[in-house]
């Protein structure tokens, strides 16, 4: 008898273990731009590589063709957080009262946002832009800040900016003469690059408002973050614990090229060549006070946000 009774109350307490289990893995859905850089790989590496299971956490990801999409989908609430969202989008997208708030730096300095041609177009350098067309991702984008930065630093008030998307669709583009300049970002272009069939003319560091500032951050919807700060911090835990994953062990480059079908050498040469550290950045956003002034020359805001406005926007989880 003491064995019946004993079987129901193993299996209950199974039962309740495995519920436990399950609901020690929060869901977060994510918006991330450009699939495949190596910045905008933490998430799915970490996942891959059980990070982010050890914290509890279960990542949906879908990938955008740039920033400006993917804060659309935290503004619309289609998703919780956004990887790789461009400052001067942010600061203009919460100047305007969206639920917008930055939940730690992305990516410093942009080093590794590039701008190409034709091999044998006579454009040499992006001082030659204008008249020509020049392309970036999506509105509010870095790569839309960097080509306005170009145009306002070197004078290409003859310069057609031009939204392109990702860089497939701008290699495509370049290839066929629909875009004079298109941009692209490591791993992809490198064999164009090394076959002599594109020449790189500039990169966003080129631009100097970019050049060691903070460019990118990660973004969470204001509602979503109020509601569930446990887990954004327990994201940013696995996050930087991903970070530290990519540079210290070389399994994270297994990971990285296995997913993206390329060999180890071309993921090491993207991570040594384009983000060596201090490039993703977490804790920081760096150069805030020169930031807020070139988003008003740039245009992105209608004036410089305060202290009070900067600070309810910011909300970088300590460590």
């Amino acid at each position: 008898m003491k064995a019946n009774r004993l079987l129901p109350a193993l299996a209950l307490a199974a039962l309740i273990g495995a519920a436990q289990t399950a609901r020690a893995d929060d869901t977060i859905k994510l918006a991330v731009g450009q699939r495949g850089n190596w910045d905008t790989s933490v998430s799915e590496i970490g996942q891959r590589a059980g990070i982010f299971k050890k914290h509890g956490l279960a990542l949906e990801m879908v990938y955008t063709n740039g920033s400006g999409e993917t804060q659309q989908a935290v503004i619309s609430g289609s998703v919780d957080l956004g990887i790789a969202g461009g400052i001067m989008g942010a600061l203009s997208a919460y100047s305007k009262g969206a639920p917008v708030r930055i939940i730690s730096a992305e990516t410093t300095g942009a080093g590794d946002l590039y701008w190409y041609v034709k091999a044998d177009s006579p454009i040499k350098s992006i001082k030659d832009a204008n008249g020509h067309t020049l392309a970036y991702s999506t509105n509010g984008s870095s790569t839309n800040g960097v080509v306005l930065a170009f145009i306002k630093q070197y004078k290409l008030d003859k310069a057609k900016a031009v939204a392109m998307g990702g860089p497939s669709a701008n290699i495509t583009a370049v290839m066929t003469n629909q875009v004079d300049i298109g941009w692209a970002a490591p791993p992809f272009g490198l064999d164009q690059l090394d076959k002599g069939e594109i020449r790189m003319i500039a990169t966003g560091n080129d631009a100097e408002v970019f050049k060691g500032q903070t460019v990118r951050v990660n973004i969470a919807n204001a509602n979503y973050l109020k509601a569930h700060e446990d887990i954004v911090k327990r994201y940013m835990a696995a996050y930087r614990e991903t970070v530290e994953f990519m540079y210290k062990d070389p399994k994270a480059l297994e990971i990285y090229s296995q997913w993206l079908n390329i060999s180890v050498a071309k993921a090491k040469r993207t991570r040594d060549d384009f983000f060596k550290p201090p490039a993703i950045e977490t804790d920081k956003i760096v150069g805030l006070d020169t930031i807020v002034k070139d988003a008003v020359d740039l245009k992105f805001t209608a004036k410089e946000l305060t202290k009070e406005q900067l600070a309810d926007l910011i909300h970088i989880p300590p460590r």
